[in-house]
C-alpha cells in the first residue's frame, strides 16, 4: 500500500502510475496528517519524518483516505474543474466592465472585454460537450445522472458535479455525504455550553454548486420549499436556510442513488425532515 498526501493536483501523475502498475494506493487529506503529527508532539520536519508519520497514521487508520476513481471519473473531474474555473472568470467579467465604467474608461476596453467573453464562451462550449459525451458513453454514469436529474432543482451541471466530486453517492450514509461536501454542522460544545454550529471543509467546488442549486430548490422543490419556509418562519437567517436546504438536497441525492429509483417514484417516508 502506497499512501501520500494530496498536493493540489500534483499527486495525480503518481497516483495514475501506481494504479497502472497494480499497486494499491490511498490519497490522504493533509489536514488529518497535520493533526496526527500535532497529537504526537513531533516538531521536526523532513521527508523521512513525513513518510514515517504517514505510515504510522495508516497503521492506526487503515480505512482513511481515498482510492483512485476510475478513468472516466478522473476525466469528468478534470473537465468539470476546468469548466468551473472558466465560468467563474466569465462571471467576474461584468463586474470588471462596470469598474471600467466608473473610471470613465468603458469605451477604451469595450472591444477587449467582448473578445474575452467570446473566448471564454468558445472554451466552455467544447468542455461541456466533452462532459456530456463522457456521461452518455458510460451506461452506469448515464443512469446515475438521469436519477439525479429527476430531483427538482438538480440539473446537468449539479448532477455532473455530484458524480465527479463525490463518486460515492448511494454507497455512504447521508450524514457522511453531507460531510463530504462541507455541509454538515460541526458541534462546538463543552460541558453545559452549547457552541454555535458551523459548516466547514469538504469539497469546495461541489459545495459551491450545491449552494447555487439550493437557491433554486428552496423555491421549486416540493419537499425542500416547505422545509425552507419553515426555517424562515422560525426566524433563521437566509444563509443558514440555504445551507440547510443544500444539506437536505445532498441527502436526497444520496438516497435516490442508493435506491436506483428516480425521485418521482420515491415514497414520502424516504425523505425524513425534522
Amino acid at each position: 500500500m502506497v499512501c501520500f498526501e494530496a498536493t493540489g493536483g500534483q499527486e495525480w501523475r503518481l497516483w495514475s502510475a501506481l494504479d497502472a502498475a497494480g499497486i494499491a494506493t490511498r490519497k490522504l487529506p493533509p489536514a488529518q496528517i497535520k493533526a496526527f503529527v500535532a497529537s504526537r508532539g513531533t516538531r521536526a520536519k523532513t521527508d523521512r519524518i513525513d513518510a514515517e508519520l504517514i505510515a504510522r497514521f495508516m497503521a492506526l487508520r487503515p480505512d482513511a483516505g481515498r482510492t483512485i476513481p476510475h478513468g472516466k471519473i478522473r476525466l469528468l473531474r478534470a473537465s468539470t474543474s476546468k469548466r468551473g474555473q472558466l465560468v467563474e472568470t466569465r462571471k467576474r467579467l461584468p463586474a470588471q466592465i462596470r469598474a471600467h465604467g466608473k473610471l470613465g474608461s468603458a469605451g477604451l476596453f469595450e472591444a477587449m472585454d467582448a473578445e474575452m467573453k467570446n473566448l471564454l464562451d468558445r472554451q466552455i462550449a467544447p468542455l461541456e460537450a466533452r462532459i456530456e459525451q463522457t456521461m452518455v458513453s458510460d451506461a452506469e454514469l448515464a443512469e446515475t445522472a438521469a436519477i439525479l436529474r429527476s430531483v427538482p432543482g438538480i440539473g446537468p451541471v449539479t448532477s455532473t458535479m455530484l458524480i465527479a466530486e463525490m463518486p460515492e453517492p448511494g454507497q455512504i450514509p447521508g450524514k457522511q455525504a453531507a460531510a463530504l461536501t462541507g455541509l454538515a454542522p460541526i458541534a462546538h460544545d463543552s460541558g453545559a455550553r452549547r457552541g454555535k454550529r458551523a459548516s466547514a471543509g469538504g469539497r469546495r467546488l461541489l459545495r459551491h454548486v450545491m449552494f447555487q442549486t439550493a437557491l433554486v430548490a428552496s423555491q421549486h422543490h416540493p419537499v425542500l420549499k416547505a422545509f425552507a419556509d419553515r426555517l424562515r418562519a422560525a426566524g433563521r437567517p437566509h444563509e443558514l436556510v440555504i445551507t440547510a436546504v443544500a444539506r437536505k438536497l445532498v441527502t436526497i441525492a444520496n438516497a435516490v442513488c442508493r435506491s436506483r429509483q428516480k425521485w418521482e417514484v420515491q415514497p414520502a417516508w424516504k425523505i425524513q425532515l425534522p
